[in-house]
């Protein structure tokens, strides 16, 4: 009897490597990997793994498809999920905790690293030639991510997708480490400077790239004093990155 290769040392994009492969089949066994039930309509995970720089034109005049439909809404299905599970995993606990807590599970980075580990990184479409310069923290894995649940739950509806979310996506998180590490950088320098009676305020200084990869340069002003500067690849992203620059700078002082 052949025994089935444990899912953590699958690699879905194993299926491509064969000469005789048919993508769309093997697709298909990729999907029910990661998923855990063959995919019914596989031109929404297709269109899950499209990239925007490999986007393809409609009858629709002036509309191309790729996965941001998708990804708009997996990331309210992504949302509502992880937002029910802390609702009742915290009882006692305060909005502000909740959408803090939630904010940190689905932030673009996480996404990234989950998406990579179930192998998405190897099966998403894009146009090489207009992603040469393809920046280390893209979120276009995380993107593929979002989109892969906007799929999900379109072909197999919101039950299976809840299943999916809280077994195969939740279990890459320890939620008590996410809880105790407060990494938004940004509320903690706000919490400081309220507390030393200090005005700050972050700005953007500039952005670089093109529609699909942007990297946005902020920075943080302490009373009227330019104190530190941070890039990233969204403008949230660069406001934390400039706070956590400020914050090891104050903590040196």
């Amino acid at each position: 009897m052949q025994l089935a290769l444990p899912r953590s040392l699958f690699n879905p994009f194993d299926w491509f490597r064969s000469s005789d492969a048919n993508p769309r089949k093997n697709l298909r066994r990729s999907i029910a990997h990661i998923i855990g039930e063959r995919p019914s309509n596989i031109g929404l995970y297709q269109l899950a793994l499209r990239h925007t720089s490999a986007s393809k034109a409609t009858a629709i005049e002036g509309f191309r498809e790729s996965n941001e439909r998708l990804e708009y809404l997996g990331d309210a299905v992504l949302g509502m999920v992880i937002a029910e599970f802390l609702f009742k995993k915290y009882p006692y606990k305060d909005e502000g905790f909740l959408t803090e807590i939630r904010s940190r599970i689905v932030n673009r980075e996480t996404l990234n690293g989950i998406s990579r580990k179930i192998g998405l990184d190897h099966l998403i479409e894009y146009d090489g030639s207009r992603t040469r310069s393809l920046p280390a923290r893209t979120s276009m894995y995380g993107d593929a991510l979002e989109a892969l649940v906007g799929a999900v739950y379109l072909d197999k509806g919101f039950r299976f997708s809840r299943r999916f979310i809280l077994k195969e996506l939740l279990s890459h998180y320890d939620i008590d480490s996410v809880v105790q590490n407060n990494v938004n950088f940004k509320s903690r320098l706000i919490e400081w400077a309220q507390r030393a009676g200090k005005e700050i305020r972050f700005e953007i200084l500039s952005e670089k790239g093109n529609s699909h990869f942007r990297e946005f340069i902020a920075q943080v002003t302490i009373d009227e004093e330019q104190f530190a500067t941070g890039s990233g690849y969204s403008k949230k992203k660069a406001e934390q990155a400039a706070a956590e620059k400020a914050l090891e700078l104050l903590d040196a002082k």
